[in-house]
């Protein structure tokens, strides 16, 4: 009897549960103590951007903002367009959703760039370096496949409630598109051509601006694209943790059984999402090599 508890013992660490939640709890306890002086500084000036940002959309008149911006959208993306940016905008005046609006455009533009400025750079070294690609590449797989919902609980210890923890679950959830389209697009090039520069003797440096981006840019803008829809989708999630925007018109209408509502945001949204994809895909097309 006693030797069977002894072996019992011995082996229960198969059967008990791994401590797993509690490690997580501990690293994010870690991180949060010794980074916070860096995630309270990132807060500030992300919120004052945001802040300022906003504020400065909604002093002017909501028609002169639809005006500008089917104007861009016509010059950008064509006539149709931008007739579609002035009667899409001119419904969400019209339905009392423009501040939340414009506070949702100013998030995803905000998440985007972010994501840019992180995910093409990561997108350009693990197309050049074989290693990297071995890295990043699964990770991106973890990220993609996490559920959305729990890139908040690690944003509100660093960021607390608010915009600024929206825009980092945000990020963290829509970057994977452009890195992976980037790196896409540069492996993309044919060998030809590489070879072709490292004959009359370009440096790397010289074959990446000249040759392998200019080349591998309607891919990256289709990375930029995907970037924005998935901005977009968090946005009624972000809501949960007080990001405000159309998100929180939605999450209200949940909340209070009011369907309507909660339907109105909703077409918001997807106005939003084709404004922003139809101007972003146009863009991806005038700057294929085929067209220049």
């Amino acid at each position: 009897m006693e030797n069977s508890a002894v072996s019992v013992d011995k082996w229960h660490y198969l059967t008990d549960k791994l401590p797993l939640d509690k490690e997580i709890d501990k690293l994010i306890d870690f991180l949060t103590e010794h980074f916070a002086f860096l995630t309270k500084a990132i807060s500030k000036y992300l919120a004052t951007i945001i802040e300022a940002s906003t504020d400065g959309l909604m002093a002017l008149p909501p028609w002169l903002v639809i005006t500008i911006f089917a104007a861009l959208a016509w010059r950008l993306a064509g006539r149709n367009v931008g007739i579609f940016t002035l009667l899409g905008l001119g419904l969400l005046w019209n339905l009392r959703l423009w501040e939340p609006t414009m506070e949702t455009l100013i998030l995803v533009l905000v998440a985007t760039v972010i994501a840019i400025i992180v995910g093409i750079p990561l997108g350009v070294w693990s197309a050049l370096s074989p290693m990297a690609y071995r890295i990043i590449m699964p990770i991106l797989d973890f990220m993609q496949t996490m559920p959305a919902f729990v890139y908040l609980i690690p944003a509100i210890p660093f960021f607390g409630l608010g915009a600024v923890s929206a825009i980092f679950a945000t990020v963290i959830f829509a970057v994977p598109p452009a890195i992976r389209l980037t790196c896409l697009g540069i492996k993309q090039v044919p060998r030809e051509l590489i070879e072709a520069a490292d004959a009359f003797g370009s440096t790397r440096g010289q074959k990446l601006f000249k040759l392998q981006l200019p080349l591998a840019i309607p891919t990256i803008m289709a990375g930029i694209n995907q970037t924005i829809m998935l901005a977009l989708s968090m946005v009624v999630i972000a809501a949960m943790i007080g990001a405000g925007g159309l998100g929180s018109e939605v999450w209200k209408a949940i909340q209070r059984l009011e369907p309507g509502k909660g339907f109105e945001a909703g077409i918001a949204i997807v106005i939003l999402a084709m404004i922003l994809d139809r101007i972003t895909q146009k863009i991806g097309k005038q700057n294929s090599p085929e067209r220049q």
